[in-house]
């Protein structure tokens, strides 16, 4: 297990982090929504992940959804790189209802983000537009290549979910070892 730890005027948080888990979560970040979002991707990607975060919601949710994502990322990194005996690349269509969201994920070392999940609006209190900077967080600090795409939908919450699942299954599938692999590159390196 991993802990990553971000002190800032803005945020108090610390991860706590199993690669090979067991999809175990213990979440509390302020942002009700969004644990429930982290519970689902923990249990989805098996996981075992703990977050505590004390963050400045009296303003608004976004420092504390994007500096959890940093965190993650952070402690993702240092189960991930070298890159070596895994599959490398994951991918996952998930369904929640009428939604349909698919994630394709290359454990790259080279950060990059699709994110086309057109929405606005919130789900209860949470602003939607945070689960993109919540994935661009998480991706670019774990250096990460995902592409996330809404394939059909119409309610928020089911949508979101979806993603989160389904970058939490195409992790899993990524991440999955394979002796016979080895430095899954033509470069000799990721």
């Amino acid at each position: 297990m991993v802990t990553k730890e971000r002190m800032t005027k803005e945020t108090e948080i610390t991860v706590k982090l199993e690669l090979y888990g067991q999809g175990r979560s213990k979440i509390d970040t302020g942002v009700g929504f969004f644990d429930h979002m982290l519970e689902a991707f923990a249990r989805h990607s098996l996981i075992d992940l703990e977050v505590s975060c004390k963050g400045d919601t009296h303003v608004d949710d976004h420092h504390t959804v994007e500096d959890v994502g940093i965190v993650i990322a952070e402690a993702l990194k240092d189960f991930i790189y070298p890159v070596e005996n895994v599959e490398r690349f994951g991918n996952a269509s998930v369904v929640m209802d009428e939604s349909c969201v698919n994630c394709d994920i290359d454990l790259s070392n080279r950060p990059f983000l699709l994110y086309d999940v057109p929405l606005d609006g919130k789900v209860g209190t949470f602003d939607v537009e945070l689960a993109e900077e919540f994935f661009r967080a998480l991706v670019f600090n774990s250096r990460l290549t995902a592409h996330i795409v809404l394939k059909r939908g119409k309610n928020r919450h089911h949508i979101i979910e979806a993603a989160f699942k389904a970058f939490a299954v195409a992790l899993r599938r990524a991440v999955a070892i394979n002796k016979r692999a080895g430095i899954p590159s033509t470069k000799g390196v990721l």
